[in-house]
C-alpha cells in the first residue's frame, strides 16, 4: 500500500471508542454520522455496542450484508384513501417512543450497492422515504477499504464529506488489555506481548495471497480453543485452521517455551528466597509466560500476597541472555494492581510488606 489512502491517522480501537462516547455526549455532534474503517476482527462492531452500553441507550445493529434493500427502505402498498402508494417502514428502526440510540450500519462498504442507497440515505439525510430518524440517534458505520484486502465498494467523496472518519488499527496494549478483561489464555497473552507484529498480519496475508492469517478475532478464537478439554492434536489443527500453518508453526513453538519454563501453581506454592529464585524463568518467552500465568491465578488475598514476593525476586532470575527485567517488574505489578481493584484486593496490595519495598526502591531509582 502506498502512502495513506485514507488521509487521516491511525487510531487505537479504545481511542475510537473514546471519541464516539464524547460525540454522543454533544447533541449537535451526534447528528453528524461517524464511519470506522479497519481489518476484520479490529473489534469495531464491539465498541459501538460498549458505547450503547456506556450510555444505557437502545442499539440497533444492521449488518448490511445480511440484508435486502426492501428492508430498509420498507414496504410499499397503496392507500386507497390517498389514491397513492405509501411505505411502510420497517420496525426494527427507532420510533418516536425511542428518542435516544445508537444507529450501527455494519460492514456499509461491502453492501449490495442498491442496499448502500437506502443506508446513505440514513447517513445524509437521517431519513428514508417517509421515515425520519430522531434527532437523538447517533449513526454509526463501519466496513473495510479494498488496501485492506476485503470486498469493497469505493465511498464517495460526497458521502465521505458527511461523516467523521476513523481509521481504526490494532494496538497490541489495548488488545492485551481486553484480553485481560475477557480472560484470554496466558499462553496468548505472553507470546503477543513479545511477538506484537503477529497480532494481526493482514498486509503479510495480502503481499502473499493467503487465505487465513492472524487478526485480534482469530487470537480470541485460540484463546478459546486452549482454554478446552480437546486433545493436544486437535488443539492443533484448529490453531492451524484459524490462523495459517506458518504462524500456527511459530506460536506452538513458543508455546512449548512459555509452558514448559515455569509451573505457576509451584511458584505460587513455593517458599520466598532459594526456592522461588530456583523456579524463576530463564528465557523471555518464558519470563512473560510467567507473568501472564500469575495473573490468571492471583483470584484472593493470599495469592496476591505471593504473587507481590515473587516480583520482588525477578532481579534473581538466571538466564544465558539479558532479560528485562526492571520493565517485566513494573508490568507484572501495573497488571496485577488492575485486577486488584477489579477483585476488591486494593488493601491487600498496599498493605503488603512486598509493595511497600517496591514502591520505595522505585522512589530511590534502584
Amino acid at each position: 500500500m502506498q502512502g495513506n489512502p485514507m488521509n487521516i491517522p491511525a487510531v487505537s480501537i479504545a481511542a475510537a471508542k473514546q471519541a464516539l462516547i464524547e460525540q454522543y455526549a454533544d447533541p449537535v455532534l451526534r447528528l453528524r454520522a461517524s464511519m470506522l474503517w479497519g481489518t476484520r476482527g479490529v473489534g469495531k462492531s464491539s465498541i459501538i455496542a460498549q458505547v450503547a452500553e456506556h450510555y444505557r441507550v437502545p442499539l440497533v445493529d444492521l449488518r448490511l450484508t445480511t440484508i435486502e434493500p426492501v428492508d430498509i427502505r420498507g414496504a410499499i402498498y397503496a392507500d386507497e384513501e390517498q389514491s397513492r402508494t405509501v411505505w411502510f417502514p420497517p420496525e426494527f428502526l427507532p420510533g418516536p417512543d425511542q428518542p435516544e440510540g445508537i444507529l450501527f450500519l455494519d460492514e456499509l462498504t461491502a453492501a449490495d450497492q442498491r442496499l448502500q442507497i437506502s443506508a446513505y440515505s440514513l447517513i445524509l439525510d437521517r431519513r428514508v422515504g417517509h421515515y425520519r430518524l430522531p434527532d437523538g440517534w447517533q449513526v454509526v458505520a463501519a466496513g473495510n477499504a479494498r488496501f485492506h484486502g476485503a470486498v469493497s465498494h469505493d465511498m464517495g467523496t460526497a458521502l465521505a464529506d458527511r461523516m467523521f472518519h476513523f481509521n481504526v488499527q490494532t494496538a497490541i496494549d489495548a488488545f492485551l488489555e481486553h484480553a485481560l478483561e475477557r480472560g484470554f489464555a496466558p499462553e496468548v497473552m505472553a507470546y503477543l506481548k513479545v511477538r506484537a507484529d503477529k497480532l494481526d498480519d493482514t498486509q503479510t496475508q495480502l503481499a502473499n495471497d493467503y487465505l487465513i492469517g492472524a487478526s485480534p478475532r482469530g487470537w480470541e478464537d485460540i484463546s478459546n480453543v486452549l482454554h478446552s478439554d480437546i486433545s493436544d492434536t486437535a488443539k492443533r489443527l484448529f490453531v492451524q485452521g484459524r490462523i495459517g500453518s506458518a504462524n500456527a508453526a511459530e506460536f506452538f513453538g513458543v508455546l512449548r517455551e512459555i509452558q514448559s519454563g515455569v509451573d505457576v501453581t509451584r511458584l505460587l506454592a513455593a517458599d520466598a528466597g532459594p526456592e522461588t529464585a530456583d523456579l524463576l524463568p530463564r528465557s523471555l518467552d518464558g519470563l512473560y509466560g510467567m507473568i501472564y500465568g500469575l495473573l490468571a491465578a492471583v483470584e484472593d488475598a493470599t495469592a496476591m500476597n505471593r504473587a507481590l514476593e515473587i516480583i520482588e525476586q525477578y532481579p534473581d532470575i538466571r538466564a544465558d541472555v539479558a532479560l528485562p527485567i526492571r520493565e517485566a517488574q513494573t508490568l507484572t505489578m501495573e497488571l496485577l494492581l488492575q485486577k486488584g481493584l477489579a477483585r476488591g484486593l486494593e488493601n491487600t496490595i498496599l498493605a503488603s510488606p512486598a509493595y511497600e519495598r517496591y514502591m520505595a526502591q522505585r522512589e530511590q531509582g534502584a
